[in-house]
């Protein structure tokens, strides 16, 4: 298809813009390692909070939402709507935690929690698992998207689409640092939004689709409508891995970025970043209430009309013959259905989506850099580094992850495929990362076996067609087994060192019984609970029946259910109050 000169010149502004902004923050931000990869550590909590969930909205989204709509319905989405609690306990326990920790990075925190050698080999060990190979992974994934985007929307080759869509990306996040990205990052989720509400309203409207309720009755929508787990039909294919593995094992017991047991990865470069406690904890809410209430519904929308106008794969490739046989999968059903618009909002749906793949990308690679900066680097290779060299071997980085995962991304085939491999790799690893904060006896040896273990677990499952097992069966074996794995490490190997145990509760102050052995042997006072714990818990499970009330109240409302909508909204009000009245007792340095 063709953009006319209206749509190239609202993308073309907006690339501008973004290579001003990284232009202008890049002398304030190349000062130091605090200033390139956390702000300076003075960012508000607003700033952050859209900033993450600008990174949490890629490419690969709104195609992974698709994918899973026309794949099971629109209960599917729970396979990610469940990691909403995490995301919670993040905002009442775990952000609070990561800013007082003093960490400049995620996995810095390995060796002011562990003791030894072994506490330094991890550093090392989950700097290139995790900032490198894993982070490598998932930036492939989004730049697939873009690729499918690409080749959907502008005809353009898969390696023509990763050249032009990294450059720029490459170019502003080198130059800025994370000021950089975060400034973006207003922009381009303003866009994003705009984008996709805007396009899914003239989706619903095309002669095609018929409006939304001609939509809603169509027979080919009608099965797919459901977003809550039901009891008809067969309970273990159905109520099984869309709702009870996802809700009761999935959220707490998988590692999946953005969306981290315990908190971590970008979401944690964001939570040290911020100027307090309090505003790293708000920055998550603020994140949390976005990326689960506000963003679900335009997407699921246009994959139901896709399954009007595209009802199976034969029809996409049909309509778009040019696109590879391999990539033609359900999640290139959402830029097909965007292939409708026209011009002038085709132009800033395009730059919406441009602006998606940037914010993530530019987070992934500015957050993967300050690990191999501060964690290989300074760490490991040149201790007696400068800061203007730890700058400079910063954007180095930036620009050669990017090259990897674009190349990478050649070699992928739909964003689902990623999303459950990424899942089985992290199966069974959450419940370490949740619990080594208020469980002294967590030891270094038992997270590098529950990371060594949960990986030869995926890779068996991955090389052997899953051994005639369905995915969320390969799920729980896989945290049967990790966990079982890095439980009998923990006791098998020695515990940390009793120094660096009590240098971390005096510091962190985590509270709870987990720790009763260690703040036993310190003299001062150690009654404070600075984790607050059962206050946090009240806070998670109110919060999240606030958010899960507003999405689902939203849901009725679109279907024209008005009285469970009512119901279904007071109960999101309700919550709403007790989140209010609950957020002033918090206790926060």
């Amino acid at each position: 298809m063709q953009l006319s000169t209206l749509d190239w010149t609202i993308m073309g502004g907006f690339f501008v813009v973004s290579l001003i902004i990284g232009l202008s923050v890049s002398r304030s931000s190349g000062r130091s390692f605090r200033s390139f990869f956390l702000a300076g550590q003075s960012m508000p909590w607003w700033f952050l909070g859209i900033s993450m969930v600008a990174t949490t909205f890629s490419t690969d989204t709104p195609n992974l939402v698709t994918d899973i709509v026309r794949g099971t319905g629109a209960d599917g989405n729970w396979t990610w709507w469940a990691f909403l609690l995490t995301g919670m306990l993040t905002v009442f326990l775990y952000a609070k935690l990561w800013r007082r920790s003093g960490v400049l990075t995620d996995v810095e925190f390995y060796e002011i929690r562990y003791s030894g050698p072994i506490a330094a080999f991890l550093r090392g060990f989950r700097a290139v698992y995790l900032g490198i190979v894993f982070n490598i992974i998932i930036m492939a994934s989004v730049t697939l998207a873009a690729i499918k985007i690409g080749s959907i929307m502008m005809g353009w080759t898969p390696l023509e689409t990763v050249v032009i869509a990294a450059v720029i990306t490459m170019a502003y996040s080198a130059l800025g640092g994370l000021r950089g990205v975060v400034l973006t990052d207003m922009i381009q989720f303003a866009m994003a939004m705009i984008g996709s509400i805007w396009a899914t309203i003239y989706v619903l409207n095309l002669p095609e689709v018929g409006g939304l309720a001609n939509m809603l009755a169509h027979e080919n929508v009608q099965p797919a409508l459901s977003f809550l787990p039901t009891f008809d039909g067969n309970f273990m294919e159905d109520l099984v891995p869309i709702f009870l593995i996802p809700i009761a094992v999935q959220w707490w017991a998988a590692y999946y970025p953005g969306s981290e047991p315990g908190g971590g990865g970008y979401l944690a470069q964001r939570m040290i970043s911020a100027r307090s406690e309090k505003e790293a904890a708000g920055a998550a809410l603020l994140f949390n209430v976005l990326h689960y209430a506000l963003r679900p519904w335009p997407w699921i929308l246009i994959a139901f009309a896709s399954m009007i106008v595209f009802p199976d794969l034969a029809s996409i490739a049909e309509r778009f013959p040019h696109v590879p046989e391999q990539v033609v999968r359900n999640d290139l059903a959402y830029p097909a259905m965007l292939t409708f618009l026209p011009a002038g909002l085709l132009g800033l749906v395009v730059t919406s989506l441009a602006a998606a793949y940037m914010s993530t990308m530019s987070s992934q690679v500015n957050w993967g850099s300050s690990i191999v900066v501060n964690d290989l680097y300074h760490r490991f290779i040149n201790p007696e580094a400068s800061e203007s060299q730890q700058v400079w071997v910063g954007r180095i980085a930036t620009v050669v992850l990017m090259i990897v995962a674009c190349t990478l991304a050649l070699f992928l085939e739909n964003a689902l495929q990623v999303f459950n491999i990424v899942l089985q790799i992290g199966a069974g690893t959450g419940l370490i990362f949740i619990l080594r904060w208020f469980w002294w006896r967590v030891n270094a040896e038992a997270e590098l076996t529950a990371m060594i273990v949960s990986f030869v677990v995926a890779l068996v499952f991955t090389f052997s067609g899953g051994m005639g097992l369905e995915g969320w069966e390969q799920l729980l074996v896989g945290v049967i087994i990790t966990t079982i794995a890095w439980v009998s490490a923990a006791y098998i190997f020695p515990s940390t060192d009793e120094k660096t145990l009590v240098s971390f509760y005096k510091k962190i102050r985590p509270g709870g019984r987990g720790w009763t052995r260690v703040a036993g042997q310190i003299s001062e006072d150690t009654s404070e609970d600075g984790s607050d714990f059962p206050l946090a818990i009240l806070g998670m499970v109110v919060g999240s029946g606030m958010i899960y009330g507003t999405l689902f109240a939203t849901g009725y409302t679109l279907y024209g259910q008005t009285m469970p909508a009512l119901i279904v909204g007071a109960f999101a009000l309700a919550c709403a109050f007790g989140l209010w009245k609950i957020w002033p007792k918090m206790k926060f340095d």
